[in-house]
């Protein structure tokens, strides 16, 4: 398995390989990791399967101390290398100031193309299995939100961009699917979670965002496609979910998301993102108005100004459609390895 894939939902497999910013004593990694053959180092940089991305991580920072740089993926290729596939049937990486560029670009003719307001759409990288130096290259152009599906994995991402000096703050997203015993990880790590389908997960959320943080920013995933593979709540359950998830003292309900139906020609695209439009504006509605024989609300109405659709290709046609926030990957890194 290569660096930084991970294999399934329910655990990690995940390879790292460590590049240490000061090169440590020989065999020092290895050491470390147990990584030896022999009594001997395997290699200067040893690539070691892990359960858990983040525990191994933390086995290095113990033994090389903090100020080392702990980079997931591959490493960068040395001068004069070929850093495209070269037969290794690892897709060659984008050229990221150039993508980056062209996705911007494409954002702000849409909004031209459509009659939305300059710059009233906001970009999500989504970095899922790329490795921190995407996010630090991204970042230091400019990008500051970053959208993550698997907690752990981010989680490892975001304890290794420790190691890059002069970053920016970031503002990381969680997309993916929620599992019960993940909530914690999310609601102590993310500033925001846009995949919200049940109360269950919204109440774990609540209770175990630390109070130290401010509220969890969170979006209600709808499926309006009805695609049973697919997360997210239906239409007719949407308004009595988004009533109790605005009550949760620790979130702050800030719209919708979804992800339709992919192939779309540019019609069928624009009616799903229509769709969940519509729902947010009766949603804005129904929570606008107290319900009868309520007490006045403890909280004001949610904001509810957030529409997060479309992706690499569908994007256009949900400007198009009123989104607020698109989520690109392989648009702006090139296709997943």
């Amino acid at each position: 398995m290569r660096p930084g894939r991970q294999r399934g939902l329910g655990g990690w497999e995940h390879t790292l390989r460590y590049v240490p910013c000061v090169p440590p004593r020989r065999g020092q990694i290895a050491a470390a990791l147990g990584a030896t053959a022999g009594g001997r180092a395997r290699s200067a940089e040893p690539t070691i399967r892990y359960r858990s991305a983040a525990g191994a991580i933390e086995k290095i920072r113990s033994t090389l101390g903090p100020s080392r740089q702990i980079l997931i993926g591959e490493p960068a290729a040395a001068p004069g290398q070929d850093g495209g596939a070269s037969g290794s049937g690892t897709p060659a990486p984008r050229p990221l100031p150039a993508s980056l560029a062209r996705v911007w670009q494409r954002i702000r003719a849409a909004e031209q193309r459509y009659g939305r307001a300059p710059g009233s759409v906001a970009l999500l990288a989504v970095t899922k299995a790329f490795g921190p130096e995407a996010v630090a290259a991204a970042a230091t152009l400019g990008q500051r939100a970053f959208g993550e599906n698997y907690a752990q994995e981010a989680i490892a991402k975001m304890a290794a961009l420790g190691g890059y000096p002069g970053l920016p703050q970031l503002e990381w997203h969680f997309i993916g699917p929620i599992q019960s015993n993940k909530t914690r990880l999310i609601a102590e790590h993310f500033q925001w979670v846009q995949s919200i389908d049940r109360l269950s997960i919204a109440q774990r959320l609540s209770a175990q965002r630390p109070p130290s943080l401010p509220a969890l920013q969170v979006l209600l995933e709808v499926n309006v496609s009805g695609e049973a593979s697919k997360g997210g709540v239906t239409a007719a359950e949407l308004d009595a979910l988004a009533a109790q998830v605005a009550l949760l003292p620790q979130l702050q309900l800030r719209g919708l998301m979804a992800i339709p139906q992919a192939g779309l020609p540019l019609a069928g695209q624009r009616a799903s993102f229509a769709q969940l439009r519509e729902l947010l504006e009766r949603l804005r509605e129904h929570l606008a108005r107290p319900a009868p024989g309520a007490s006045p609300q403890v909280r004001p109405a949610p904001l509810l100004d957030i529409l997060s659709m479309g992706m690499s290709a569908d994007f256009e046609a949900a400007i198009a459609e009123g989104s607020t926030m698109v989520r690109v990957g392989s648009a702006i890194f090139g296709e997943r390895p």
